[in-house]
């Protein structure tokens, strides 16, 4: 965008050890792992915010204040950010490209629980705001090949977002900057490129691809199927950041003075075909399937990669966990799911 948003020119303050920090979306995958992230930094006072009921939270941080709230809610935004030095958005209606596709209008619905809770975070004297973005805000136009050129954060404009999840995230985008630039809310906005790791969805239609295809051959050697389906023709491209990295990047950016109210890449920059990801999960799991491609099933755009250029000169770091490394992790930690639910135990979906 041509404007540009005014820098913070005092250093701005952050949320000490012993004051409270707000998660919303903590009973998901990112924002459960995060909670665990500052619980283990010493943060004493954290309070996990989810919409669903605690027993079907992804995971939970011993000595964490949970709260089961619907953040679309405007009341509940002010309940949950009640005295909170730090406010860490990441709560959506969203899953993969095949929930992404089907289901747009709760998607976009998800633009209510950043308006009500930005505002919250705000009147509650929040020092720091931080909102996960998407790198389905980018234009689509720049991403109808598999050999995509890396997405550089200017390239979000002019807006060509992915229908419902991206637009959703893009308007966000734009309540984060005004609510610096007007109120004086430091806001802090990463656009997340693919996140993937242990305890994270693998059944049941919100998983991305790397747990669905590690899930899938799996399922194929458990059942001797000796098959696998895969959406689209195996060509599109993406890169892929494990959950660790994740965690950390949203921990350095929301304290960077020089990113407030500035867009950033928060993704890897190696760039994985869907058939090349089906060739690793079958390396980890030892086997080599029968590939069938299923052409009218959602496949999202051809191709999506980080450009890394900006988060590398601001941070002096970037996601540096390799895809086959962090697959291996995955791959074992569904693998043990996988035979839990086989055995009748509680497990994660």
């Amino acid at each position: 965008m041509a404007y540009e948003f005014p820098k913070a020119r005092h250093p701005l303050p952050s949320a000490g050890k012993d004051e409270l920090i707000v998660i919303a979306g903590a009973g998901g995958f990112i924002a459960g792992t995060l909670v665990s992230y500052f619980h283990d930094k010493g943060f004493a006072r954290i309070r996990a915010v989810d919409k669903k009921p605690l027993g079907e939270w992804y995971r939970t941080t011993p000595g964490v204040e949970n709260l089961s709230l619907d953040l679309s809610i405007e009341a509940n935004c002010h309940r949950a950010c009640e005295g909170a030095a730090e406010v860490y958005n990441l709560a959506a209606d969203m899953g993969g490209m095949g929930f992404i596709e089907t289901h747009r209008v709760d998607c976009l619905r998800s633009i209510l629980i950043n308006t009500h809770l930005v505002e919250a975070a705000w009147r509650a004297g929040a020092k720091r705001y931080f909102y996960a973005s998407s790198a389905c805000a980018y234009n689509t136009d720049l991403q109808k090949s598999p050999e995509v050129v890396p997405l550089k954060e200017s390239d979000a404009y002019p807006a060509m977002a992915e229908r419902g999840y991206g637009w959703e995230k893009l308007l966000s985008e734009m309540f984060c900057q005004e609510y610096w630039a007007e109120r004086g809310l430091a806001t802090f906005i990463a656009r997340f490129h693919n996140v993937y790791g242990p305890y994270g969805t693998w059944d049941g239609g919100r998983e991305k691809a790397p747990a669905a295809i590690a899930r899938k051959v799996i399922e194929a050697k458990a059942k001797k199927t000796n098959a696998i389906d895969i959406w689209g023709d195996g060509t599109q491209t993406r890169s892929y950041m494990y959950i660790d990295d994740c965690v950390k990047g949203i921990d350095m950016i929301t304290h960077c003075d020089a990113l407030v109210a500035t867009p950033i890449n928060l993704g890897s920059s190696e760039l994985v075909s869907v058939n090349h990801l089906v060739d690793i999960a079958e390396g980890i799991g030892g086997v080599k399937l029968e590939r069938s491609y299923k052409l009218d099933a959602p496949k999202g755009v051809a191709g999506r990669n980080s450009d890394n250029t900006f988060i590398k000169k601001v941070l002096g770091w970037e996601p540096k966990t390799s895809f086959t490394d962090g697959l291996t992790k995955t791959y074992r930690w569904i693998e043990t799911q996988y035979a839990d639910r086989a055995a009748g135990k509680r497990i994660v979906e």
